[in-house]
C-alpha cells in the first residue's frame, strides 16, 4: 500500500521497536557488503550481481520483508552452488552464521506472536 507522497505505509512494527531484529539484520548487512567487496575482487560478475543489492536491504527493509531477503542470502550456500566454492571461509561464514541468527530471531519473534 502506499501513502500520500509516494511513500510505503508500513504494515508491522518498526524495526527499532524490534531492536534484536534489527541489529542481527544490521550484522547480516554489514557481512554482505564484505561479500560484495570480495566478489568484485575475484572478479565474479555473478555473485557480484546476486549480493550487491542485498546488504542495502537487509539494511533497510521492513520485518515482515526480512525474511525474504534473508533466505535469499541463505541461498547462496546450496549444495551444488555455492558462493563458497569462490569466496573464502573468512567472508563467507560471517555470513551465514549472521543470516542464521536474523532468521532465529525472526522465528522467535513469530512464535512470541502465536502465544
Amino acid at each position: 500500500m502506499t501513502a500520500p507522497g509516494g511513500h510505503a505505509r508500513r504494515t508491522g512494527p518498526a524495526r527499532h521497536e524490534q531492536p534484536e531484529i534489527d541489529e542481527a539484520a544490521l550484522v547480516a548487512a554489514r557481512a554482505a557488503d564484505r561479500v560484495v567487496v570480495a566478489a568484485r575482487e575475484r572478479g565474479s560478475a555473478r555473485w557480484t550481481a546476486f549480493f550487491e543489492p542485498l546488504p542495502d536491504r537487509l539494511r533497510d527493509d521492513e520485518i515482515r520483508d526480512l525474511r525474504a531477503t534473508a533466505l535469499r542470502v541463505r541461498a547462496a550456500f546450496g549444495p551444488r552452488d555455492s558462493i563458497r566454492d569462490v569466496l573464502s571461509a573468512d567472508v563467507t561464514e560471517p555470513l551465514l552464521d549472521a543470516v542464521d541468527r536474523l532468521l532465529k530471531a525472526l522465528a522467535r519473534r513469530d512464535m512470541g506472536a502465536r502465544s
